[in-house]
């Protein structure tokens, strides 16, 4: 294969873009992980992902996908034939309830249309209907990456509340965690799952779970089969900083370094960044005639954007032109959505100008595809971009409140 010049861009929304201070740290050497040094660095990233998900409970890190930390938060929490209820908002709420149930869990699943978020209504409901409190536990995704849907965490914990349920609440932020705002502590969440490969800049392969006192109670009594996933041996020697079995050392030095990166740039203007970039990656959809998949602008995603294909048009020969033309990867429509979805990334280690590069392969792809559109989609996230740039404080706030 002969050289192509510049860099490939990797727009999925996840594995994102890894920055080179990430991969500087990560290429370390290697440590003794029973040493002082590794302590150090073990009670100083554990500390750190407190701070990225606003909590005092622990933070626990799997070496793992986040598929990992979604069996952890229900095996250490459940038992065989008990009921969770769930709510399907897209591809990977939909996996993490067939893995409910083949661990044994009755998971109700409430239907959706994979263009909404989770309906506090609905599940407060079907709480409120649960005289017994057989259901242990309200899942749901906070972020969908197959949709760009954001579903509202704090009103799902309203309608728990409401309901006088005593249900745990677990949360994926695998594709939110450090690019939208997501409070632990302040939305009452007992579980939260996460995964570094996306918001956080990582390679994939750490996973976390906070947890809760509440969900630390409910694992004294599950009696879900837990060994490797098992939060007690975690915590316990997460005290002194070190892991009961060989960590991904430098995966955590990268975690390390990625940590630093947020607080230095503030998570308040890291989220402000990623509300920009979406605000604008939607102007330019807009401007092209397209279609958003997200239906309700108050559940836009600030990681991605995921964009419906015009009638008799196939998103799988589009990404192929924007690859083979552009060298720039965008995300594939899952299961009901293929063919059907392109989704931009737009999350992680990104500025306006790579953002600006990505909308315009699109735009090009779009026209060699021959796909029908309008032109424009461009200029459009240009021109919301300048009048960000222009606004002297926290500019992406400024004009997405216009």
């Amino acid at each position: 294969m002969s050289h192509r010049g510049g860099r490939h861009f990797l727009q999925i929304p996840g594995p994102t873009n890894v920055p080179d201070r990430v991969l500087r740290a990560i290429d370390r050497a290697t440590i003794d992980h029973r040493g002082p040094e590794f302590g150090a660095l073990g009670r100083r990233v554990l500390q750190g992902m407190q701070g990225i998900f606003r909590t005092r409970q622990p933070v626990v890190i799997f070496p793992a996908s986040g598929t990992g930390a979604w069996e952890a938060a229900l095996v250490n929490t459940l038992s065989p034939c008990d009921r969770i209820l769930m709510y399907e908002t897209g591809h990977f709420a939909t996996l993490w309830q067939k893995m409910a149930t083949r661990l044994g869990v009755e998971a109700d699943f409430i239907p959706g249309d994979w263009r909404h978020g989770a309906d506090a209504g609905a599940i407060g409901t079907r709480l409120a209907e649960d005289k017994a409190h057989r259901i242990k536990a309200v899942c749901v995704v906070h972020n969908e990456t197959s949709t760009g849907v954001t579903s509202r965490i704090p009103l799902v914990r309203r309608a728990i509340d409401a309901a006088h349920h005593p249900a745990l609440l677990m949360v994926d932020t695998i594709s939110s965690l450090g690019s939208t705002d997501y409070r632990v502590d302040e939305w009452g969440v007992d579980v939260t799952v996460g995964g570094s490969q996306k918001g956080l800049m990582l390679p994939p392969g750490l996973s976390f779970n906070t947890v809760s006192e509440k969900a630390r109670a409910a694992a004294k009594g599950a009696k879900l089969p837990r060994s490797y996933w098992d939060w007690d041996d975690m915590l316990a020697s997460n005290k002194t900083g070190y892991f009961p079995y060989t960590p991904a050392t430098n995966l955590l030095y990268g975690l390390d370094e990625s940590i630093r990166m947020l607080l230095e740039e503030g998570l308040d203007n890291v989220f402000a960044r990623h509300a920009r970039h979406s605000e604008a990656t939607r102007r330019a959809v807009r401007a092209w005639g397209l279609e958003i998949l997200c239906a309700n602008p108050a559940e836009y995603s600030n990681s991605l954007t995921a964009v419906m294909m015009p009638a008799c048009h196939d998103e799988r020969n589009f990404r192929q032109v924007v690859l083979e033309r552009f060298d720039m990867s965008l995300g594939a429509g899952l299961t009901k959505l293929g063919g059907k979805v392109f989704r931009i990334g737009h999350l992680g280690d990104l500025n306006d100008l790579t953002l600006l590069g990505t909308l315009a392969g699109v735009e090009m792809g779009l026209a060699l595809a021959g796909v029908p559109h309008s032109r424009g989609g461009v200029q459009a996230a240009m021109s919301y971009l300048t009048q960000a740039a222009r606004a002297p404080e926290h500019p992406a706030s400024a004009v997405a409140a216009k």
